[in-house]
């Protein structure tokens, strides 16, 4: 069978390159399939990298199929996000998906991920959380921890207890196997050779070296334009003529229109007018995913009747992944998208329109 991973690539650095490697010493022969997030992600960032540029890389490191998540699965919460992809790997007859962990106690996880799916009093406590203002994953983790004792918290442990979730609730025939993350995933200083997505980016935008902290097929491609004026610039735009219609975005919910209408005419940057809406129950990713959602006119609508995955959209393959195609193609009962045409879906449709939204920021 094949071993699938799930992976943004914004940038992909040294991490990534390790994560691959280690795939490869594990599972000598089996394909890599990677779930790739295109141009916007799951923070509300901007890849630095454009979509198919990322698929070149994955490819020359040792990746031997790469899928494109759809925008619409790709730019959600944790849930979402891991129901798309691990939707994707198997259709693509993946039987293993190997992630990175903080904790990497695969044995620990599935006993988390079996409390959200099975103990009653879970939801209770994460509803309670919530509505003293607490944001979901805060919520989540304060949950788990009263009814085991147990404190997950880490951004990729959260997202591997989603995985786990999506993969037993869909009686998928998928094995989860961990790797120790080793670096903070938070960190915006630059310190090992392998570093956090994140402070590469702010390396980036300082225009700092990074040559330390990425394999050198990542610096071809890297977009080094101040992307972060422009976007808020048409940002600003959409919301200001866009006033009244605000909440029919997806992810524009509870009134928090209200906070981005107040604020919106007295900050003169994006970081600034995140900050300004900002609150324990809204955090910094959920404000800028919402923001993606404004930008790219995603509709609570089109949020609606895209809740399952429609096709897939191979973005580049090598000899291996070719033939693993054409093995499993007959098993395959969506279409495997290599061309855009009239016929495709709505999905697609919306992938385009993000897509058109991306190359003029960028």
């Amino acid at each position: 069978m094949a071993v699938g991973i799930i992976c943004e690539y914004n940038p992909f650095h040294n991490g990534h390159l390790y994560h691959i490697n280690k795939i490869k010493e594990m599972y000598k022969d089996e394909e890599i399939i990677l779930v790739l997030s295109g141009n916007f992600l799951q923070r509300g960032n901007l890849s630095v990298i454009e979509k198919y540029d990322k698929a070149k890389i994955a490819l020359k490191y040792g990746v031997n199929l790469v899928v494109e998540l759809p925008f619409v699965f790709a730019t959600d919460g944790a849930d979402i996000f891991a129901k798309g992809a691990i939707s994707i790997l198997d259709e693509l007859k993946c039987d293993k998906i190997v992630f990175g962990s903080e904790t990497a106690n695969i044995n620990l996880l599935n006993k988390m991920a079996d409390i959200q799916l099975n103990n009653k009093e879970y939801n209770q406590k994460v509803k309670k959380y919530l509505s003293e203002g607490l944001n979901y994953p805060t919520a989540l983790s304060k949950a788990l921890k009263d009814l085991d004792g147990v404190e997950i918290n880490m951004p990729n442990d959260l997202l591997a207890l989603s995985y786990i979730k999506e993969i037993v609730a869909s009686h998928y025939n998928i094995q989860p196997i961990a790797i120790k993350r080793t670096n903070d995933y938070h960190s915006k200083t630059l310190d090992n050779n392998i570093t956090s997505a994140t402070s590469i980016r702010e390396a980036i935008k300082e225009n700092k070296e990074i040559k330390d902290y990425v394999p050198k097929e990542t610096l071809k491609y890297i977009i080094k334009t101040d992307y972060y004026e422009k976007y808020f610039k048409i940002l600003k735009y959409k919301i200001i003529t866009e006033k009244e219609n605000l909440k029919i975005y997806h992810t524009v919910d509870e009134g928090i229109e209200n906070r981005v209408l107040k604020n919106i005419y007295n900050t003169n940057t994006l970081d600034e007018f995140i900050k300004s809406i900002k609150t324990k129950r809204y955090t910094y990713n959920k404000i800028g995913r919402m923001f993606t959602h404004i930008i790219c006119s995603y509709t609570k609508e089109e949020a609606k009747d895209n809740k399952e995955i429609k096709y897939i959209r191979i973005l580049g393959f090598d000899k291996k992944g070719k033939e693993y195609i054409n093995k499993i193609k007959k098993e395959v009962k969506l279409p495997l998208i290599t061309n855009v045409n009239k016929k495709n879906s709505r999905l697609l449709a919306i992938e385009l329109r993000c897509d058109a939204i991306y190359n003029i920021i960028m």
